[in-house]
């Protein structure tokens, strides 16, 4: 995972490259927390360009995220959704929650 911080407009952005399982949540979330942390963005946008699988850990990343952004004062976004990943989002109901933006 990359991530990158704009200092002008506060945005905190993640380009997932690896794949979403189980395996890989643990190691996302705790970099990505710190981030979040460290920079207290007013937005944090998670890319799912480079996606290629993702399961139901990948929800329960992003919802945390999600109120841990919120509980700081931010807002989270996705971006980028592939084919698998659009589908899971959209059968668990999170795109109800979190918006899908254009980077």
């Amino acid at each position: 995972m990359e991530s990158k911080f704009y200092e002008d407009n506060k945005l905190l952005v993640f380009k997932i490259t690896d794949e979403i399982d189980d395996c890989s949540v643990q190691k996302i979330r705790r970099r990505a927390d710190y981030e979040i942390e460290r920079y207290m963005p007013k937005k944090v946008i998670f890319d799912f360009n480079s996606v290629t699988f993702m399961d139901s850990a990948g929800i329960g990343l992003i919802i945390g995220r999600y109120k841990f952004a919120n509980m700081l004062g931010g807002k989270l976004e996705v971006a980028n959704l592939t084919q698998n990943v659009k589908k899971i989002f959209e059968m668990s109901g999170i795109l109800k929650l979190i918006p899908v933006t254009q980077i």
